[in-house]
């Protein structure tokens, strides 16, 4: 018995992250000769995705834009790391991620964008670290223009600042925000916080402290503004975690899941704070609440 389709496609997504080209084509081709050949139903829908992102690979391949900087979405929020140079975002990437990236003592140890997926609540999030900004940045000045416009298409903004340097240094950050136009939903994180406390109104991190980690991927979550439902089948116990932006019905799980889902979606079982009690029969327009497990019926 294959494992569910849904959590078959996260992990294929998982297999695919940092790789491309040639890399990621024979990937690919790895997976689909896995994959269970179904002709019809949820797993020959994953097989045609898979056909899709490998001729899409194949297109990138034959095509190199070497000037561009455009940063492949995954998971369900993403969400840009942005700070003055050697302002910690590396080594917090890293130790949010399995990613690696070089880091050091010097300004611009990273001088492309670098994405990460990291699972925050059972759920996938992809981190992306800009590089460091100047002023200027706007103008084009130091390639200002192609990194902002990868910021530009983010969820949201983790301003990181250097605890043992004046905060006022992120003044320069903020106003290259603005002078873009980009106006997302942001949050300030102090790194280095082993070395020099955090400052008021700042979330303070160190890579060293397991603690402050925890506590900052809780605030990615509340960064994100999405809430998580869980999906299971009609007589399974096994749920997986899904992540939809509130307000939220029970039509919206189901076409989250699958377009066709919702289609034929009348309603479903649900267990958690939107029922009234453990599950409940409720409608297609029934709103959700985070944290409910849903079963969506059909017919």
């Amino acid at each position: 018995m294959p494992m569910p389709h849904r959590t078959y496609k996260q992990v294929i997504k998982r297999r695919l992250v940092g790789k491309e080209g040639t890399e990621r084509i024979r990937e690919l081709r790895t997976i689909l000769a896995e994959l269970p050949g179904y002709k019809n139903g949820p797993y020959a829908d994953l097989r045609k995705w898979v056909e899709g992102e490998l001729e899409e690979t194949r297109l990138r391949k034959r095509v190199v834009h070497r000037d561009s900087i455009a940063v492949r979405r995954e998971g369900a929020a993403q969400i840009a790391f942005v700070g003055a140079p050697n302002a910690g975002k590396s080594s917090l990437l890293q130790a949010l991620s399995n990613v690696q990236i070089k880091t050091g003592d010097y300004a611009f140890t990273t001088t492309r964008p670098v994405p990460a997926l990291t699972r925050i609540r059972g759920v996938l999030v992809q981190l992306v670290e800009i590089p460091g900004l100047i002023e200027g940045a706007h103008e084009d000045r130091g390639g200002g223009r192609a990194l902002l416009g990868v910021l530009r298409g983010a969820d949201a903004i983790v301003l990181c600042h250097d605890a043992t340097t004046p905060l006022e240094e992120l003044d320069v950050i903020k106003r290259e925000l603005v002078a873009a136009g980009i106006d997302l939903p942001s949050l300030v994180v102090a790194t280095k916080t082993d070395e020099a406390p955090a400052p008021p109104g700042t979330v303070g991190v160190s890579v060293l402290d397991d603690a402050s980690l925890d506590r900052f991927r809780v605030e990615i979550w509340r960064l994100t503004g999405l809430m998580r439902v869980f999906v299971r089948r009609p007589g399974e116990e096994e749920s997986e975690p899904l992540a939809l932006h509130p307000p939220a019905s029970v039509a919206d799980v189901a076409r989250t899941i699958h377009q066709e889902l919702e289609q034929e979606c009348t309603g479903a079982r649900v267990w958690g704070d939107s029922a009234q009690f453990p599950g409940q029969r409720v409608g297609r327009t029934h709103a959700v609440a985070d944290g409910d497990t849903i079963e969506v019926l059909v017919g």
